[in-house]
């Protein structure tokens, strides 16, 4: 495949971890990344606690 051929759409194009600000793929996949790291914490305390979050956190 030549250089002429090949086929780049703006996700490609970049470095997709890259840290930026408004609605962008990047932003898009720390939002995920982030939300994955908040669900495991709430899942693992309610495991090890025996309670659920907001029980454990006191608002219920």
């Amino acid at each position: 495949m030549t250089d002429a051929t090949k086929v780049t759409t703006p996700a490609m194009e970049g470095d997709r971890n890259a840290w930026k600000f408004g609605f962008t793929p990047q932003a898009e996949l720390w939002n995920g990344r982030l939300a994955m790291i908040g669900f495991l914490a709430a899942v693992l305390i309610e495991l090890f606690s025996g309670q659920g979050v907001l029980h454990f956190w006191g608002l219920m």
